[in-house]
């Protein structure tokens, strides 16, 4: 090579090491490329509180523009709350979307989410640590894949007060109870006393009338009052039947805290602690979760002469018929990436950092009712170790995933149905057996009639949502009759 041609090389490849990527480089590198991720969350203020701040310390070449959902139930226009949902994805494509349970699920199927297991295997990203269960029930709504990862979730678990039960000779609860157990061992404390002073064997923060224990008992058992898929009542079964004795024997009893005049209706801060029963030492039992730590000790420093309590806490209540299993475990914020989004890698990025050990490990010093999914960063609370909320592995709850499926003009009116009949089962004016008949009955009569009236509706924002009038009723009921 002569000198000339030898100085006109070494020109050209001094020049692309300046430019950094004549070659190898490859324009900027990812790290320094600015993007803007637009996330879907309640409000901005509260997104940049709890995810945005934290992350943009270290990651300043990502901006966030924040698509609000508040407000969405305020202008429904006669549409339900998912299709408002779906219509504001749609209209401004965010990149990182906030879902609950309840829709994730309905998005994987839809094909509107990415996977995320080739970013995790790409980026050796542990997911040791992480609540099992939690990943088991995520990838099980997701097809055995993974499209979405939650840095929180709620739990709930049985709050006793030992010393009700060293003081009435009850064993104390142990890990995995069933509703039949608790309220046999709430049946075990006295009933005799003032209303406003005696003890309950079981109770909650407000009066739980025998409904209400229907409901939260058939919660746990995860039965459904309507089959989304068939669309049909299914309240005529033995194992409702079951649920439903439970419930009313649980309140005929007297062991269930349910006061006549329904509890705290406003008032001072310490006149709200007085009337929380478990706090004040009169309920031996209750489900509770961290923030039921977080009132004990807020009780304990805003009341004058205020007696702590001896707490224990244990795992349930359980599944009756899969005991290793709860359905008292949620998600309200998992994160996943909309299929549509030009900023794939960059949305992987955030949800891989609040995802993380250095996310929980900041989160951990704070307390707001929520677990972290990152099981060794939540410490001990006030001396309670808060591992029992990590020991039953969580099952999907189909009345959580199915709910948009189901007219919200039917759950009402069958709630007033339901409580109708149970009432007359207390006053013994039906039995258990044609109760749950007329439920069935006419419960499938309002289904069906929310259905039509959906139908009708649809594309009619300003279409009244009342329910048929009784000859309606009659003819669909005949229908079904023949």
């Amino acid at each position: 090579m002569n000198g000339k041609l030898f100085n006109k090389v070494a020109v050209i490849l001094l020049s692309c090491f300046l430019v950094a990527g004549c070659t190898g480089g490859n324009s900027k590198n990812y790290e320094e490329t600015k993007s803007t991720l637009k996330v879907l969350y309640n409000t901005e203020g509260n997104f940049y509180q709890q995810y945005g701040d934290v992350f943009s310390v270290n990651n300043k070449n990502i901006d966030f523009e924040v698509i609000s959902t508040q407000g969405l139930n305020n202008n429904l226009e006669g549409k339900k709350y998912e299709e408002a949902f779906d219509e504001l994805i749609q209209k401004e494509n965010p990149d990182i979307l906030l879902l609950s349970t309840g829709n994730y699920e309905k998005y994987v199927a839809d094909g509107k989410l990415v996977e995320l297991d080739p970013f995790i295997d790409k980026d050796k990203y542990s997911l040791e640590g992480i609540y099992p269960g939690l990943i088991d029930m995520l990838k099980e709504m997701g097809g055995n894949k993974l499209y979405g990862l939650a840095p929180t979730f709620y739990g709930n678990a049985l709050f006793y007060n030992k010393e009700l039960f060293s003081k009435y000779g009850v064993e104390q609860p142990h890990d995995g109870m069933t509703w039949q157990d608790i309220i046999d061992l709430a049946r075990r404390f006295p009933v005799d006393g003032d209303e406003k002073s005696r003890i309950y064997g079981f109770g909650n923060d407000f009066p739980i009338s025998v409904d209400h224990l229907v409901n939260i008992i058939s919660n746990s058992e995860g039965l459904m009052n309507v089959n989304p898929g068939t669309m049909k009542v299914t309240v005529d079964t033995d194992s409702w039947k079951k649920v439903y004795q439970l419930a009313i024997d649980a309140d005929k009893s007297g062991a269930i805290y349910n006061p006549k005049d329904g509890g705290f209706m406003g008032g001072s801060i310490e006149e709200y602690y007085q009337s929380q029963a478990f706090l004040m030492g009169r309920v031996a039992m209750m489900i509770g979760d961290p923030y039921t730590l977080q009132n004990l000790k807020l009780a304990q420093d805003t009341m004058k002469d205020y007696k702590p309590i001896d707490v224990g806490i244990v795992s349930g209540p359980v599944n009756s018929t899969d005991p290793t299993t709860t359905m008292g475990t949620s998600m309200n914020e998992i994160f996943a990436i909309n299929a549509n989004s030009p900023n794939k890698e960059a949305a992987w990025k955030f949800i891989k950092f609040v995802n993380g050990e250095d996310y929980a490990r900041i989160k951990s010093r704070t307390m707001n009712g929520n677990l972290l999914t990152r099981m060794s960063f939540n410490k001990d609370f006030e001396g309670q170790s808060l591992d029992v909320f990590y020991a039953l592995k969580p099952k999907v709850n189909g009345n959580n995933t199915s709910s948009d499926k189901i007219p919200s003009a039917f759950n009402e009116q069958f709630q007033s149905i339901m409580s109708r009949e149970i009432a007359l089962i207390q006053e013994n004016k039906k039995s258990l057996d044609e109760a749950i008949r007329t439920i069935q009955a006419e419960g499938q009569v309002t289904l069906d009639n929310a259905l039509i009236n959906q139908e009708k509706n649809k594309g009619n924002p300003n279409s009244s949502t009342e329910t048929p009038n009784k000859t309606d009723q009659v003819i669909i009921m005949r229908e079904d009759e023949k």
